[in-house]
């Protein structure tokens, strides 16, 4: 295996030499758990732990390594030290789950996101918009993959393509079957070597399944299929990177909410035809809701603009506004706070003197 395999770029290489990293090992982070990590170079893997100065200095988690960081790090027998993390070219993140305003990093440096859904049950397109969101926001390219083809009937697989290519344009969408290898052919063309694909999806959807098939043995853990609700039981419980000589995957915990962060551009390429019809409204700042002379909620009555990818947008539009006003609010009273520290301490010194 190559470093080259693992995805590094002569980016990355250029960046090693301008800030002196020629006397630290590259490696590239595989997995996570809590304080300790396991990095892939391109000889082995190490446990790997942070150096002291990069976990206190670290001004926010963003500074921390994740599932797909590069990294430097110094190796002493099998164990390794993490000095430094190397720049990302692209962070895919969600809203954390639960109430908390605050983003979750799923994993960094992803060229690709595989989003997978199953056909027979819980399909969801406003789910698929909702990842399509997340993904453009971080300029990772989506290819949308619907898996259990062959628990439904062609027709229902017909109708259900339909629906897509009516709200999703210009985004792959390859249907498979993991238990009869339907279309896995069709995933495997669209994987290059070096680069690195997530794959994205709920509980059971069966995306450890793929990987073992995309491999070709039973790499990842999966459980048995649930006679009465039809999917695989979760198993996946950690984020993981595998190296393939197809690609790089990276398998996800299914996620039960997708929720939406600060994401502007990825609202904007995702309902891209709504965002161009806004253009023709009759006043700027139009809500899109109630205006009269309002091109969007026009192309809605007409049947131009599918009622439902509508309906969603202003969904997922309204959860951006709020996760970016209530993340200014707090950002404000850190900043507050951080000023009372400094004047605490200010005031603390200056009573020394008396």
């Amino acid at each position: 295996m190559t470093i080259e395999d693992l995805g590094y770029t002569t980016e990355l290489e250029k960046y090693r030499k301008e800030n002196n990293l020629d006397s630290f090992e590259i490696g590239r982070v595989i997995s996570e758990h809590k304080t300790r990590y396991v990095v892939k170079t391109k000889n082995a893997e190490y446990d790997s732990e942070l150096i002291g100065n990069l976990r206190f200095n670290s001004e926010s988690k963003y500074d921390l390594p994740v599932v797909g960081d590069w990294v430097a790090i110094s190796i002493y027998d099998d164990k390794a030290l993490i000095h430094s993390v190397y720049p990302r070219h692209s962070t895919l993140e969600r809203k954390a789950a639960g109430k908390l305003i605050q983003p979750q990093i799923i994993a960094t440096n992803i060229d690709y996101a595989l989003i997978i859904q199953s056909v027979n049950r819980d399909f969801n397109i406003n789910r698929i918009e909702r990842y399509l969101t997340i993904c453009n926001s971080s300029k990772i390219k989506p290819i949308i993959v619907l898996n259990k083809i062959d628990l439904i009937k062609k027709l229902e697989l017909e109708d259900i393509l339909k629906k897509l290519y009516k709200r999703i344009k210009n985004i792959p969408i390859i249907a498979i079957s993991n238990q009869s290898k339907i279309g896995l052919d069709i995933v495997k063309s669209k994987l290059t070597k070096g680069k690195t694909y997530c794959l994205l999806g709920s509980s059971g959807v069966g995306k450890s399944t793929l990987i073992n098939n995309l491999v070709g043995k039973e790499l990842m853990v999966t459980g048995e299929i649930s006679e009465s609700i039809d999917r695989g039981k979760h198993i996946t419980s950690h984020r993981e990177l595998i190296v393939t000589d197809n690609g790089i995957l990276i398998d996800n915990p299914g996620m039960r909410e997708v929720g939406i962060t600060n994401s502007v551009t990825g609202l904007e390429n995702t309902f891209d035809e709504i965002l161009k019809l806004s253009q023709n409204c009759k006043f700027k700042d139009c809500t899109h809701i109630t205006e009269i002379g309002c091109a969007v909620i026009e192309a809605v009555d007409n049947g131009k603009i599918d009622i439902n990818s509508y309906e969603n947008f202003l969904k997922i539009k309204k959860e951006k506004e709020h996760f970016e006003s209530t993340a200014a609010e707090k950002r404000k009273k850190d900043k507050d706070f951080g000023k009372k520290i400094k004047q605490f301490k200010k005031t603390r010194k200056s009573n020394k003197y008396y």
